[in-house]
């Protein structure tokens, strides 16, 4: 049996017949098995197309802030693996999880389980160990059929409704929203982000009789140049821009208080740990800037919602130089969807494959084709990988110049490395 964490990765990359297997009747009968279906006596789970893993570090940080131990399931990680679990705010160390895995596999039997559905379990083993206060768990794709919804959380967040995994979910909204929804139970907080919500999500929300929580109905925020408040009934706060830089962290956090707002009478209600927590969340590769002669900037837009978001907040930004773009996407992603709202800021686009870095990953040449058809006048060159394309764009930047890496998971940890081996300096806001 495998013995070390990268082995045990391996080991499950390869055990079960699909990679991804959308369902909760194996992993939720190895979990009955190890009685992982209370990890801790409150749960939140964060589930919507972008802003999960922003919303999870506000409920983090926010919580921590009050005092609360709280533990962390987020996913995909960036650089290493052991990043998927955090409990009071650090990252679970190898041995954990080895042992974590040893359990689950004593446990399956004949029951196959996926890499996804191995790591929840670990999670979950690991979190109840661990004496915690509050687990949050981000959904990792959909929500009705993903294996953290084996939980029945005491709070519910969908942040978005947008395309994304269409292969999994389709690429109508309603249906999407129904599949995100799934996270809701009845009876409790359902937490919905965004002020004009797809309908359906709504719809779905009061049929599975969930105690709605809505962005511009039963909470509501207001930004300024220099603040924000949020509010709820008589309960007005006023806060700090967070340090996360994009408009829509502001979103994010304003739901991330909502949940706890919803839980005040178990959790208390503590203004100054909200303060302090909204300011202080952090999350890597989320419009992340460092700065100095040339700033560098990596995020994870790899999503038409998200790029559009990239888009308004370097129109909100401009340089007197030039943007310079490293991008990759999966071969899955909407290439064109996501670089349109971009093209018109991107001087140059230093396009590189991922085949190496996933079974998911495109070519260069793939990417460069449907960049092309969706910015038919961008100037573009191919690289074999993130690392010679990061290279090359900061090589040819001159100061005054922006290099922008976004797209893929896989390119922005690329991105993360290649920034600390030229010992760049975050920007301070």
């Amino acid at each position: 049996m495998p013995e070390t964490l990268t082995e045990w990765l391996d080991y499950q990359q390869n055990l079960h017949a699909r990679g991804i297997d959308l369902g909760l009747d194996r992993v939720r009968a190895v979990a009955e098995r190890m009685r992982l279906l209370h990890p801790a006596p409150l749960v939140i789970t964060v589930g919507g197309t972008n802003g999960k893993g922003s919303t999870v570090a506000f409920l983090d940080a926010i919580l921590s802030a009050a005092g609360k131990r709280v533990g962390c399931y987020t996913s995909p990680h960036l650089e290493r693996y052991n990043e998927r679990v955090r409990i009071a705010g650090v990252d679970v160390d190898d041995p954990v999880f080895v042992e974590a895995f040893d359990e689950i596999e004593a446990a399956r039997g004949e029951i196959s389980l996926t890499y996804f559905e191995f790591g929840t379990l670990a999670a979950l083993w690991i979190f109840a160990q661990s004496t915690l206060d509050v687990v949050v768990l981000e959904v990792g794709l959909g929500g009705r059929l993903d294996a953290v919804n084996i939980i029945d959380a005491d709070v519910a967040i969908v942040t978005t409704i947008a395309l994304d995994h269409q292969d999994y979910l389709g690429d109508d909204l309603a249906g999407i929203a129904r599949e995100k929804a799934g996270i809701f139970r009845a009876q409790r907080p359902a937490v919905i982000g965004e002020a004009v919500p797809v309908a359906a999500l709504v719809d779905a929300a009061i049929a599975r009789d969930s105690q709605l929580v809505r962005c511009g109905h039963e909470y509501d925020f207001v930004t300024t140049a220099t603040g924000w408040s949020w509010s709820s009934g008589e309960t007005t706060l006023e806060l700090p821009l967070p340090s996360l830089d994009a408009a829509c962290q502001c979103a994010n956090a304003a739901a991330a208080i909502a949940a706890v707002h919803a839980l005040r009478d178990r959790l208390g209600w503590n203004p100054q740990a909200i303060t302090q927590g909204v300011y202080q969340a952090n999350i890597p590769a989320r419009l992340q800037r460092f700065s100095g002669a040339v700033e560098f900037i990596i995020d994870v837009a790899h999503n038409p919602q998200a790029a559009a978001i990239l888009a308004d907040w370097l129109a909100a930004h401009p340089i007197s130089g030039r943007t310079l773009a490293v991008f990759s996407a999966l071969a899955d992603k909407d290439v064109v969807a996501i670089v349109q709202p971009l093209a018109s800021f991107i001087s140059r686009w230093f396009v590189c494959g991922l085949e190496q870095q996933a079974a998911r990953g495109a070519t260069a040449r793939d990417v460069a084709l449907r960049l092309m058809t969706g910015a038919p006048a961008a100037n573009h060159e191919c690289f074999a990988d993130p690392g010679t394309a990061l290279a090359a764009a900061w090589g040819e930047a001159l100061p005054g110049d922006r290099v922008l890496a976004f797209g893929s998971f896989y390119l922005a940890a690329d991105a993360l490395g290649f920034a600390r081996e030229h010992g760049m300096a975050a920007a301070v806001k």
